[in-house]
Formats: C-alpha cells, sequence, structure tokens
C-alpha cells in the first residue's frame, strides 16, 4: 500500500540518493509512518541544490513526487496553473493520502484526491488566523495576508469536515470540532524512545544557560528575551541565552535585528545570542549542554514540538499558557505556564526554578514521564490504529525499530 504525504518543508536529494530535510522533524514523522506502509510517496518542494546541512530521512521506502521549491504562498500560487497537474498525478499514485495542513497546496491537492477517490487523512498543526494579531503587517500587506488566512480557514473546515482529521493539542481539536465532525488530539513530537535523558538536576549556580529553540518571527515572542535575562541579572542571577532557530523571510530578518538591538539596549548584548538554525539530527544533543529551557511564544500554533525536546533532555521548561500547550504543560509538574510571555514574568518563573531546587527537579522529572508517553513510536502506532479503522484500510504493519530507526 502506498501513502502519500504532502507538507511544504522542503527537502533535496544527495548525490547518493538519499533525502535531506532541512530542519529534521517533518523527516522524523515521516520515518515514524515508514514502517506501515509499503511505499511513502512526498509531494513537497524541493530545492535546486543539496543544501549545506540538513537532517536524512532514514526510511528506504520514501521517495519524492517534487514540487519546484516554494518559501510561502506567495511564490506558491504564481505556480499554481502548472502544479495542479503534478498534484494530480501524485494524488493518482497513492492508495491514501495524508496532508499535514495548513499548507498552501493542501485544497487544491485534497480536491484532486476526492475526484480520484482517494482516502484521506488530516494533521492540523497550526492556526493562522490566530496569528492574525500578532503579526506586523501594515496596509496592503496586513490586506492580503488577512485575505490569504480567509482563504486557509475555509479550505481547513472543507476538508476537516470531509475528512478523518487529527490535530496538534486540544485547542485545535475544540477549533475544528463543528458540525458533528470527529476530530481526534494527538501532540506532534520528534522524539524516539533513545533520545530521553536521565539526568536528575540541572546547574542552578554560577554561569546558567538557558535556551530557546524557535523560528524567528513576531508570532513567537522572543522580543521580551533580552529584558527577562537584563531583569534576571539585576536579581543576581548570572544568566546567558542562545536562540536556536531561522529567521522567516524579511519579516524574520527584521525581529532577528529588532531582539539584538533590545539586548544591546538592555545591557545583555554579550549575554543573549541569536545562533541560527541547527539541524535536528545535530540539536538533539545540543539540549543537554543548557540547564533550562524558555519559550514565550504567542497563539498561533498547536504544540510546539521543542517543549517535548526539551522535557526529553532534562531542562525545565517556562511557557506562555497559550494555544493548545496547557494540554501538555501541566503547571509545577512538567514546566512552568506564564500569562502573555512579558520579561517581567519569564524572569519570574526563571528565578523560582533556579532558588527553588525542589521544584525544579519535580519538573524534571515529570517532563521526563511526559516525553516516555509521547514519542514517535507510540504516536505513529495510535494513529495508524485509528486510520486503518476509520478509513477501512488493511494496513501492512511491519514492526517499528525499538529506535526509531534512526542512528
Amino acid at each position: 500500500m502506498t501513502l502519500g504525504i504532502l507538507y511544504h518543508m522542503p527537502f533535496w536529494q544527495a548525490a547518493d540518493g538519499s533525502l535531506w530535510e532541512s530542519e529534521g522533524s517533518f523527516a522524523r514523522y515521516v520515518d515514524s509512518l515508514a514502517p506501515y506502509f509499503d511505499q511513502i510517496v512526498l509531494s513537497v518542494p524541493v530545492f535546486d541544490r543539496p543544501q549545506s546541512s540538513g537532517s536524512r530521512l532514514r526510511a528506504a521506502n520514501v521517495t519524492l513526487a517534487p514540487l519546484p521549491y516554494f518559501p510561502g504562498p506567495r511564490q506558491f500560487y504564481p505556480m499554481l496553473p502548472r502544479l495542479y497537474s503534478r498534484l494530480t498525478a501524485w494524488a493518482e499514485r497513492c492508495d491514501v493520502i495524508h496532508f499535514r495542513v495548513p499548507t498552501p497546496a493542501a485544497i487544491f491537492a485534497f480536491r484532486a484526491a476526492a475526484a480520484k477517490r482517494k482516502p484521506v487523512f488530516l494533521l492540523v498543526v497550526g492556526d493562522y488566523e490566530a496569528l492574525l494579531p500578532h503579526l506586523p503587517y501594515r496596509g496592503l500587506k496586513k490586506t492580503a495576508f488577512r485575505a490569504y488566512v480567509a482563504f486557509e480557514e475555509w479550505a481547513l473546515r472543507h476538508m476537516t469536515s470531509r475528512a478523518l482529521t487529527f490535530t496538534n493539542g486540544a485547542a485545535l481539536r475544540r477549533k475544528y470540532e463543528h458540525d458533528g465532525t470527529r476530530v481526534i488530539e494527538t501532540k506532534t513530537t520528534t522524539l524516539s524512545r533513545d533520545d530521553i535523558g536521565t539526568r536528575a538536576d540541572v546547574t542552578a549556580a554560577g554561569r546558567i544557560r538557558a535556551l530557546t529553540v524557535s523560528r524567528i518571527d513576531p508570532r513567537k515572542g522572543l522580543r521580551t528575551l533580552p529584558g527577562a535575562v537584563a531583569q534576571l541579572a539585576a536579581d543576581g542571577i548570572d544568566l546567558s541565552l542562545d536562540i536556536v532557530g531561522p529567521t522567516i523571510g524579511l519579516i524574520g530578518d527584521n525581529e532577528r535585528d529588532a531582539i539584538r538591538r533590545e539586548a544591546d539596549a538592555r545591557g545583555v548584548g554579550d549575554r543573549v545570542q541569536l545562533v541560527g538554525p541547527v539541524p535536528l539530527d545535530r540539536l538533539m544533543g545540543m539540549y543537554r549542554d543548557y540547564d533550562f529551557f524558555v519559550l514565550p511564544t504567542q497563539p498561533g500554533e498547536g504544540i510546539p514540538r521543542v517543549l517535548l525536546e526539551a522535557m526529553a533532555n532534562g531542562l525545565p521548561i517556562v511557557t506562555t499558557d497559550v494555544s493548545g500547550i496547557a494540554s501538555l504543560i501541566a503547571d509545577g509538574d512538567n514546566g512552568l505556564l506564564i500569562a502573555g510571555g512579558s520579561s517581567g514574568s519569564i524572569a519570574v518563573a526563571i528565578g523560582r526554578l533556579v532558588r527553588d531546587g525542589e521544584l525544579r527537579r519535580h519538573v524534571i522529572q515529570g517532563g521526563y514521564a511526559t516525553a516516555r508517553k509521547h514519542t514517535l513510536e507510540q504516536q505513529a502506532a495510535d494513529m495508524m490504529q485509528v486510520v486503518e479503522r476509520e478509513l477501512h484500510l488493511s494496513l501492512p504493519v511491519q514492526q517499528p525499530d525499538p529506535v526509531g530507526g534512526r542512528a
């Protein structure tokens, strides 16, 4: 049986035939589904040339149905007339089709799949509508983005009312449970069982190292972080912060520059470093070099997968109580939840973890317990059991590799 998966995360093919993804989390997700199918065909944008770094897709039964590279919807839509035939041909090749949404091509490929009477299931991982109040667009750009979001919202409701749907977290499940539609909650993850660490505590004296992993754009709330570092320094806590992640277009470049200016203005330019993107396979080993994890994200996503990655590596977490995060983080048990993500609230929460060793160690152990429940192997097994039952399929299920098939 052949599974087709469509998403906008770009890949490339190396000279030896291996497939690579620039970031890595989607590659791991594909790897987790590969044991359940004879073949997987990815309809994804493909770079014109190999990139300098990335994460390798390990499964041997995955091939590409390449789309031209597009960094966003503005580049995708002008290509649509010549891409539709590719999407139709891809749908024809597949026995069952999976869309990870929102993504620009989904509604068009969904229509092609429906015309071919192909069974479909969705995984909703983000909420563009919730982003609107948090983006600094003005004038025509704001109007254009609002129009695009309105179209994506219509497309998502059209698809979720007609296909088996999973969502990343409770907030997205509640949003798309409409008109009697059954939506199944999951929690997207990048963790294999062997990714989960064992350290009982972290450094809470001397120079403390904090980590943020996030795309650099305004919806992530990262501009408040230099102020938190400055307040902690004023309170006698010697803390440095590394922000790992790529900028997203011009708006991301502007946000990166704004964070640097804020750090300099607060007198902590030497304590706040923007590291840039790091491929997931290397990032997983980096987590354990840090002591705390902070993510002041704003509404607009399901549950950031980096929270589970931090838990698995024994980092106490401070994050905002938005979107579906509260369906993963229980305040004081496996992390600390803050409202709004202001510099002051971040500093208070980190300070509390630094000073209260019993709470810190409890949160670390709670994080490990949560991470063990949300491995790729478990998520894939649960999802495929539902897919097989609800879509009346008989999957050629193989026994997944106990360590997820990754080196």
